[in-house]
């Protein structure tokens, strides 16, 4: 989707945690880990509906190394994502665990607990090299999915707040592709475990030459078809490596894409299965003839899948079951339902979440108006039968109960992590901007609205966003007045209004937007940054003294606003003050180059000659390009007899300046 959005709130309580048994069953002979120990290939791409590849019957797009695999292994027809959102369902991949354990509800300040094993953790105590290569910072290694990686190729500059470098947030598949080949060749004589992901296909579609002509009417299935090469990049290695055939290989969708269906552009809001149907081809050692598996699948079930087919013990907390029964000649399992959620609507908007149960003839979600659709009549979900097949509706209500209960643990398992201000700036390259304005994350409240009702102005709000991410503030301004007719009181809309009114230079309108966001939610830290911003613009230094001192409060880890409350302390001529809040921001990020570069310059003032070099040389190092920073340590070294390299620091000034 293009909106992920993420919230400063902390996770609440769950239920009782149940341990699921009997994940152990024997594995057939045929699918049995031979000797020597397999590796193992994830690749995951990003935003795939499995109806849009060749070997899932699509017609329109060439796809012949994702073709090539599901027909050397095993295809699952009916696999699905238990969230269609980025983070959540690759943590429900490399964890085995739902949402309702990990506390991986929807792209927030929550990161994954490093207590809860993964699959990398527990290939690489088993003695694996394990390395992953990730295409987008919504992956990135603060986030938690890095545990028991050896590399962990993300490297996403979250400090980079011009619009002009969005791309930096998104590494396309070529560059993805080169960095997963190098590490292969620089790991590959020891067992290793890879992951590889590809973001291509998410929004927008823009995919490279010959791509871009070939399917210039279609650009989705032109990413998608640009992403298969990247995947048979990666094949052709493992082949001519000699490796392929000793290799487990998961391939895998994280979620779909709408693509207008029900009115939704990406994917998120909603749970239809435009956007939780993925496709998922397994192929063990040994190979296997063609075959497909009509069954219903988890993404939870890949971990498990994969460790049984190793002979490794699966963690006790893992809730997917293994695939290897369903993949064996002639093992019909019984029949099966399957859990999912979207709680975004009900984090970020105060509407109401949604949940859904799905077994192999229909598809239940609850919410204010509730739905029910007849999966082998209706596959694309167009007729509610819920008013006419009420019986039905509450036997799969009691189903969904049974599942929330039994994946629900007594304490989400997930962290609360503080995202400071750049990188929460830098993740709307991607489609995901930080605002919050909804409410606890697993509390069923019927009052709340319908996401049904609301799409239009879901839409509405995130064109807006689109529209401000490429600096066309004036007609996001429009269109967020024309969300504020059907949500006046809405948070996050007063809250990207007031970010626009900032970046016009309509200083008192954004205190007054933001001023209406705290009224509503006094404990919105990022919302209280940027007041504090706009006070400071509008010449209220003691307001915004206040303001970034609460900021602190609410998020100890916003390194900028500690470094901005120093700059309206030296307004005031409260240098010491200034200098304690520098050093603050400095502990807080330590490769925060503004911070050492202040507290350098403010030592010096005070005559600390020799602390002033040591915190502007650490800045320098940090910031080679910032001649100001170079000229105070030129003064600073000049203070201390060091004329030779003071003369040196200016000549590194005036290379940095531009000419």
């Amino acid at each position: 989707m293009r909106y992920n959005f993420f919230y400063p709130m902390v996770s609440s309580r769950c239920f009782a945690f149940l341990l699921l048994a009997g994940l152990l069953v024997s594995v057939p002979a045929a699918w049995a880990a031979p000797n020597p120990v397999p590796n193992v290939v994830f690749i995951t791409i990003d935003t795939l509906r499995a109806d849009h590849l060749g070997c899932y019957g699509y017609k329109q797009i060439r796809t012949p190394n994702i073709d090539a695999l599901a027909a050397d292994g095993v295809r699952f027809e009916r696999a699905y994502t238990p969230v269609p959102v980025t983070l959540p369902s690759h943590s429900v991949i490399f964890t085995g665990t739902y949402p309702l354990l990990s506390g991986m509800h929807d792209f927030a300040v929550n990161t994954l607990n490093p207590t809860q094993p993964t699959l990398a953790s527990v290939l690489k105590e088993q003695g694996y090299n394990t390395g992953a290569v990730i295409a987008a910072a919504v992956l990135d290694s603060r986030f938690g999915l890095n545990h028991g990686f050896d590399f962990y190729y993300d490297h996403f500059d979250f400090n980079r707040l011009d619009e002009a470098n969005l791309d930096e947030m998104e590494r396309p598949g070529n560059l993805v592709a080169d960095q997963v080949l190098e590490w292969l060749g620089q790991n590959s004589q020891k067992k290793f475990f890879l992951w590889m992901h590809l973001y291509d296909p998410h929004s927008p579609y823009r995919p490279p030459a010959p791509y871009s002509e070939e399917y210039k009417d279609r650009p989705y299935d032109g990413e998608i078809a640009f992403a298969d090469a990247q995947v048979g990049r990666l094949i052709d290695f493992l082949k001519a490596k000699a490796l392929y055939q000793n290799t487990i290989i998961v391939l895998t969708g994280d979620h779909g894409e709408s693509l207008g269906e029900h009115g939704e552009k990406t994917h998120g809001f909603f749970i239809y299965n435009a956007t939780l149907h993925v496709p998922v081809i397994i192929r063990l050692p040994g190979g296997a003839s063609a075959k497909t598996v009509p069954e219903l699948i988890s993404l939870a079930d890949l971990m498990p899948t994969v460790l049984q087919a190793l002979k490794v013990d699966v963690p006790a907390q893992v809730q997917g079951r293994s695939l290897l029964p369903l993949m064996a000649p002639k093992n019909e399992e019984e029949a099966r339902s399957l859990y999912a959620e979207t709680f975004m609507p009900r984090l970020h908007f105060n509407w109401s979440e949604l949940r859904a149960v799905e077994t192999e003839n229909y598809h239940f979600i609850d919410a204010p108006k509730p739905e029910l659709y007849d999966l082998k009549k209706d596959p694309g979900e167009t007729q509610n039968l819920y008013p006419q097949k009420k019986a039905v509706a509450e036997e799969m209500h009691a189903k969904l109960a049974t599942l929330i209960r039994e994946y629900s643990a007594g304490q989400e398992l997930a962290e609360k992590t503080g995202l400071d201000p750049a990188l929460m700036e830098r993740l709307k390259s991607l489609g995901y901007a930080g605002f919050s304005g909804g409410g606890a994350p697993t509390i069923t409240d019927r009052d709340l609205p319908d996401p049904k009702d609301r799409i239009e102005t879901y839409e509405l709000i995130s064109d807006a966003i689109a529209a401000s991410q490429h600096g066309q503030y004036a007609q996001s301004v429009e269109k967020l007045n024309a969300a504020l007719k059907t949500e006046p009181a809405s948070v996050p809309v007063h809250y990207l209004q007031g970010l626009n009114y900032y970046r016009l230079g309509e200083f008192a309108k954004s205190v007054d937007e933001f001023q209406q966001v705290l009224k509503a939610s006094p404990d919105y830290a990022l919302a209280a940054f940027h007041l504090g911003l706009a006070y400071a613009r509008t010449g209220q230094v003691d307001d915004a003294i206040a303001t970034y001192k609460r900021t602190l409060e609410l998020d100890s880890t916003n390194f900028t606003a500690a470094y901005d409350l120093g700059v309206v302390y030296l307004q005031k001529n409260m240098t010491k003050e200034a200098g304690d809040a520098f050093l603050q921001s400095v502990t807080i990020a330590d490769a925060y180059a503004p911070g050492h570069s202040a507290l350098g310059q403010v030592l010096l003032s005070e005559g600390r000659v020799d602390d002033a070099i040591a915190e502007l040389r650490k800045a320098a190092e940090l910031a080679p390009q910032d001649p100001g920073t170079h000229v105070a340590l030129a003064k600073a070294l000049t203070a201390k007899g060091l004329t030779t390299e003071a003369q040196e620091e200016m000549r590194k000034a005036q290379e940095a300046r531009p000419q």
